[in-house]
């Protein structure tokens, strides 16, 4: 190990001496290979072979809504869990290692699946650029950015875009959670996703409402095609 190397582990062990790195799922100390999650946590995870199953129940959510080629999710998600715990502190307390470590996880899945082998592009649900301003990050783009140093597939944020900073969806039922972002998706430059594979990322689906309009904003791009990827299926 070469000086410069001994000083950056030395000095990165006094820092940890006063703000020590921990799992964000159990509070545990991770150990210097762990990032944001520890092993055991990781390995608790109630995954899922999602990636596997053509008809799986994240594909058949959007039967007869909308075209979609394939859609996984990394694990379930259940009210309470501490990974309920891990996605909230993804998505408001600035945990974004959270993002792109299981992003990176839920890559390596879809790696082993035939299904998600042509993925052309990778492009996360965009949130409305006010509402990313105040939250300072788009959590679905760091999924994205786990996802794509697994499948070496280059990420795109910018072509889709949300027109409308709409309410949050967690509180609202199956058909209010469709009316309020009905239409509210676009595509800049629709040749950018002409004759594409494009996979569809977001943190976790419930109803689908949200990736159902992703979707059909993106298929207006001639000979597009989409599948889907989430961390979590509730």
């Amino acid at each position: 190990m070469s000086i410069k190397s001994t000083i950056l582990v030395w000095l990165n062990d006094f820092i940890n001496l006063f703000y020590p790195n921990l799992c964000q799922a159990c509070g545990n100390y991770l150990f210097k290979n762990e990032i944001a999650i520890c092993t055991r946590c990781l390995y608790d995870l109630p995954t899922t072979d999602f990636y596997l199953q053509k008809n799986n129940p994240v594909s058949m959510l959007f039967w007869g809504r909308v075209k979609i080629e394939y859609a996984a999710s990394y694990f379930t998600f259940s009210k309470g869990s501490k990974f309920q715990k891990l996605i909230h502190k993804l998505k408001y307390h600035n945990q974004q290692g959270i993002g792109v470590e299981l992003g990176k996880h839920l890559g390596a899945q879809l790696k082993k699946s035939d299904f998600f082998k042509d993925i052309d592009l990778i492009v996360p649900v965009p949130l409305h650029a006010e509402k990313q301003r105040i939250r300072g990050y788009n959590q679905a783009a760091l999924v994205a950015k786990g996802i794509s140093y697994s499948l070496n597939v280059p990420v795109e944020v910018n072509n889709l875009y949300r027109t409308v900073h709409t309410q949050s969806q967690t509180r609202k039922n199956k058909l209010e959670r469709w009316q309020n972002v009905d239409n509210i998706f676009k595509i800049k430059n629709a040749p950018q996703f002409t004759g594409k594979h494009i996979l569809l990322v977001d943190d976790v689906v419930t109803t689908g409402s949200t990736l159902e309009a992703c979707a059909h904003a993106i298929l207006q791009a001639e000979d597009s095609r989409v599948s889907i990827a989430t961390l979590a299926y509730a």
